[in-house]
């Protein structure tokens, strides 16, 4: 499915836990997939959402690699980025464990960078990082390493995981200094379209407490009553649409997170 320039833009605008709450919405799948984990996290908060579609690779360096090196590898690399529908987010899933060396470095962010790359995500360690933050190039990291050691390229473009999350060649991300969350491309351009009214709805809560006049829990709410309403007349909506378009319900073990048992009591939560 296509999803042009402007609904990306659009999209770039919210924050990733607006995102996910949205993604609720339409009740493609289960509230426990599609985000990495705690593992994996912003290195420069300040900086805005990042989003674009995952390019993702392989990396080791506890060990020589039998021939090349990352630098040779990223020429094949950044030519994958041509084939994306979109700007490409860099993914790595380190197999060292625990990791060994920084995964990247300020040459290889400079290189992405000027290739179009969004940002970088990385199960392993990163390094250099005031250069790369002067870049103002997003990247997300479980650690940071001062030396890349035998740093290599395995593979380049299958699916890999990271904070527990199986990440496709192509798939569309969205990240900020909450974490990462893929979206689902069938739904990215209703999202993208329906965004800014959901964040209205939560206007009537946060307006309320954020005003002048005394608070009291009944105000509370009612001003929760109706941004429960509202949320719900969208949620109507787009799954209508859901429907129209035969969406399925992704499973779980597809992001690769066991499915707990739950029961859905018809409201949506505030957080």
């Amino acid at each position: 499915m296509t999803i042009t320039p402007q609904s990306l833009e659009k999209l770039a605008q919210f924050d990733t836990p607006t995102i996910c709450n949205i993604i609720e919405l339409f009740d493609v799948r289960p509230r426990t997939c599609g985000f990495m984990d705690h593992r994996v996290r912003a290195n420069f908060p300040e900086l805005p959402p990042m989003v674009g579609f995952a390019a993702t690779a392989a990396f080791r360096s506890s060990a020589p690699p039998v021939g090349g090196d990352a630098y040779g590898s990223m020429m094949d690399q950044v030519k994958t980025f041509e084939d994306l529908p979109g700007s490409a987010v860099v993914v790595f899933e380190d197999l060292d464990d625990p990791p060994v060396g920084a995964t990247f470095g300020e040459v290889m962010c400079s290189v992405y960078k000027s290739f179009g790359s969004t940002g970088l995500i990385t199960s392993g360690g990163g390094r250099d990082l005031q250069q790369v933050h002067e870049l103002e190039y997003p990247v997300f990291t479980g650690s940071t390493i001062c030396s890349h050691a035998y740093c290599h390229i395995l593979h380049i473009g299958l699916p890999v995981r990271v904070g527990g999350l199986v990440v496709h060649q192509g798939d569309l991300l969205h990240g900020d200094a909450n974490g990462v969350t893929n979206i689902p491309p069938e739904i990215a351009a209703e999202m993208a379209d329906i965004g800014d009214e959901f964040v209205d709805a939560e206007r009537i809560v946060l307006d309320y407490v954020a005003g002048p006049e005394p608070k009291t829990a009944e105000k509370l709410g009612e001003n929760r009553k109706e941004f429960v309403a509202v949320v719900n007349k969208l949620r109507q909506r787009v799954q209508l649409r859901v429907e129209g378009c035969e969406l399925r319900v992704a499973k779980p073990q597809a992001c690769g997170c066991p499915l707990p048992p739950f029961r859905f009591y018809g409201f949506y939560g505030l957080a």
